[in-house]
């Protein structure tokens, strides 16, 4: 039965859309990587994933309003981190919507897999948990819609190909 006391707050943080966190979710791997080019499979929790050398984002997104500050793990660092060298990465959200980008795009200054926007977690519903984001503002030839196509959010999983 639920606690009359505690309903208040409850319904409160869910009309608000605030995520309701709980201990157990911080052990919960938020980032599964996997495929034929690699060893073995890796999973991250958040923490072990921003333990990762953080890269910051400022850009304007075609989703949001005005400059956001990403900060994540660059897909460069990924890839160096898991030894890749060609191929492609299969990203898979939530939902199981799956996109695919070249490794070729893992450049140092390029995407990544961001964690936080402006400083905050992002929720399911803003985007998160991880959102792959392109340095939108740096240069035109991240403003196109193949590159817009592989900006996929909700992110939980990577898949490395040969």
């Amino acid at each position: 039965m639920l606690n009359y006391i505690k309903a208040p707050i409850l319904v409160a943080a869910f009309l608000a859309g605030t995520p309701m966190v709980h201990a157990q979710d911080a052990t919960k791997p938020i980032l599964t990587i996997s495929g034929s080019a690699i060893a073995e499979d890796v999973t991250y929790e958040r923490a072990a994933l921003m333990d990762l050398p953080a890269a910051m984002i400022e850009t304007s997104t075609i989703w949001t309003e005005g400059v956001s500050t990403f900060t994540g793990v660059s897909l460069a660092d990924l890839v160096d981190e898991l030894g890749i060298e060609g191929g492609t990465i299969v990203a898979t959200a939530v939902n199981d919507y799956a996109v695919e980008i070249p490794v070729e795009d893992a450049v140092e200054g390029g995407p990544i897999v961001a964690y936080l926007m402006d400083g905050k977690e992002m929720s399911l519903r803003d985007k998160g948990p991880l959102w792959v984001v392109y340095p939108y503002d740096s240069d035109a030839s991240y403003r196109t819609e193949v590159i817009y196509s592989r900006s996929i959010w909700q992110l939980d999983r990577l898949e490395f190909l040969d």
